[in-house]
């Protein structure tokens, strides 16, 4: 069963959606810079309206540690996933399991980046923009990707409802992470806005794919 988060979520409506299509996990962005930036009042919020069984993750990039520890003293954070230049000492000290973020590109060691962060609980494989951390919507070339990692691979960069199977396919990952291809797009003040419609087809593509994937 491929595992699948909805991240970028910044509406209660949004965390509902994706907690009754079936989503694993719900991401909230704890970065200023993105335009899908939640504070720590809100994300308390979404945290709270969200069913049983649905895990909570934290994106936070380069913040300081003291940050990071506010945003756990105000909302029950799951899991913490590092989208920047932390070091694997730095994302260990929270005693929360955490995602390390990759931004992958021809010439990047995925086995080395996994030796080096092997207390992750996975790998998180973002496409690579240059200056731009993460939520791009671009996609990047799986067959960089080694066939057998040693952690978990969260697949993200540019899915949505009509690749995900074939990524599924290919790569095989333990989850698939979806942020800017469930939102309606076409408008930067959309960013951040989901479509449940989106969701619910790109949750049913994943399943759909597990099913024949496993015959």
């Amino acid at each position: 069963m491929t595992r699948v988060k909805i991240c970028g979520i910044t509406r209660v409506e949004d965390a509902l959606a994706a907690a009754h299509s079936g989503a694993d996990a719900i991401g909230m962005v704890f970065y200023e810079r993105s335009p899908r930036h939640v504070s720590i009042t809100q994300a308390a919020q979404l945290a709270a309206a969200l069913p049983p069984f649905v895990s909570v993750v934290g994106l936070f990039v380069n913040a300081e540690a003291a940050f990071v520890r506010e945003v756990l003293a105000g909302v029950p954070l799951d899991m913490l996933q590092f989208h920047g230049d932390e070091s694997p000492e730095f994302c260990a000290q929270f005693a929360r399991p955490y995602l390390k973020a990759i931004r992958v590109k021809a010439g990047v060691d995925l086995l080395q980046c996994a030796a080096r962060f092997h207390i992750a609980k996975g790998l998180l494989l973002d496409a690579h923009v240059e200056g731009i951390a993460g939520g791009t919507g671009a996609t990047f070339d799986w067959a960089l990707i080694p066939h057998r990692l040693p952690l978990p691979v969260i697949l993200s960069g540019g899915l949505d409802a009509e690749n995900v199977a074939a990524a599924i396919k290919q790569v095989r990952p333990y989850a698939v992470d979806v942020s800017s291809g469930v939102e309606s797009g076409g408008v930067e003040a959309s960013k951040g806005i989901k479509d449940a419609a989106k969701i619910a087809a790109f949750i049913n593509e994943v399943k759909r794919i597990d099913v024949q994937l496993s015959r």
